[in-house]
């Protein structure tokens, strides 16, 4: 899942023998060689089977060939798998590896290994999570996770207002201990609907009687249905649901169905995978802001090859601490004043 507007700000051992052996035999996905002179660039990805990060490395693949660098790939075995990931990169140092391209399982137990990484000389990127501290690596390539949520808020705004109607919002968030995207789509969705968000780091802290109530997903479609009939059955009022990502809005709309309520509950969510504009087409979800994981892995890649012919560092976009991939909002419903593109462009430019 795609990253952050706003990056938080906090030696393993390597294994040997047997283990050793069955870890990279887990983690390494495909990959090159740097035997013919090219520069080496390595993809770790948190899994190799979500579709964001399939995409991200057909985007990383594509970017190599196209710059003359070998890329070797890994991924961790499941989402949260730190030990993986740690050898996966002891492995691209070991190598001499001259670029590192991450989305880090965990942001912070990765950053020792991140650390030597850089000390071998390897310019580091992490691509959509950031680390925490950001600082451990060179650079960070990642969606605007704010502007997603505050492009979806927009919209959902401009369209109750267009129809003089009240939200009453159901807030679907991801995880129990929220991380910067989670934080970031939530308060980004609320700023942009125009409700006081008050600390802009805690997730429930507004007060304000439109929204209703927040419910945890995981990210997940049961988890949407089920937070879905939770809330409806605190207030049946609820006319706008908010999801933190397109699974949980696919749960979302099965308990809206199964309650009568599909024409007249608005749902909203980010992601921008192909399932999920799909669903912009159908009309369970009314809208969504897409991410590119494609960009960020091209884009990563492009500046390792840079930075191994020049020394040029990456830049962050202007008025970010990160390098912004891009998001755009899709919808078959537009509104004035909100820029989007509906789901045919959507079909075209998905993911998964």
């Amino acid at each position: 899942m795609p990253s952050t507007p706003h990056p938080v700000r906090g030696s393993l051992l390597p294994l040997t023998g047997a283990a050793l052996t069955l870890v990279l035999a887990l983690t390494a996905c495909g990959g090159g060689s740097a035997d013919d002179g090219e520069a080496l660039v390595g993809l770790v990805t948190k899994t190799d089977t979500n579709p964001f990060f399939v995409k991200m490395r057909e985007g990383a693949q594509a970017a190599a060939e196209e710059h003359g660098i070998s890329l070797q790939t890994y991924a961790g075995q499941h989402d949260g798998d730190n030990e993986g990931q740690v050898q996966a990169v002891e492995n691209l140092i070991a190598a001499g590896a001259e670029g590192l391209l991450i989305t880090p399982n965990d942001s912070e137990a990765i950053v020792p290994i991140l650390d030597r990484a850089r000390d071998s000389g390897m310019l580091v990127i992490a691509l959509d999570t950031p680390t925490d501290p950001a600082d451990a690596v060179d650079a960070t390539f990642a969606t605007d996770n704010f502007l997603a949520g505050e492009l979806i808020g927009q919209w959902a705004s401009a369209r109750f207002e267009a129809e003089g109607e009240e939200a009453r919002i159901a807030m679907l968030d991801l995880n129990p201990n929220p991380t910067e995207v989670d934080i970031d789509r939530d308060q980004g969705f609320l700023s942009g609907f125009g409700i006081d968000i008050a600390d802009e780091g805690i997730i429930g802290d507004e007060d304000d009687p439109r929204v209703s109530g927040h419910e945890i997903t995981e990210g997940a479609e049961e988890g949407g249905r089920q937070a879905m009939e939770n809330l409806l059955q605190r207030d049946p009022e609820i006319n706008l649901a908010y999801t933190a990502n397109e699974p949980a809005a696919a749960g979302a709309y099965e308990a809206i169905e199964a309650a009568g309520r599909q024409d007249d509950i608005t749902v909203v969510s980010v992601d921008g995978g192909c399932p999920g504009v799909d669903n912009v087409g159908s009309g369970v979800i009314d809208a969504t802001s897409m991410q590119f994981p494609l960009v960020m892995a091209e884009d990563g890649v492009a500046a390792v090859a840079e930075y191994a012919q020049s020394g040029q560092l990456p830049q962050n976009t202007e008025g970010k601490d990160f390098v912004d991939t891009g998001v755009r909002l899709i919808t078959d419903e537009p509104v004035d004043g909100v820029e989007s593109e509906d789901s045919a462009w959507g079909q075209e430019n998905c993911w998964g």
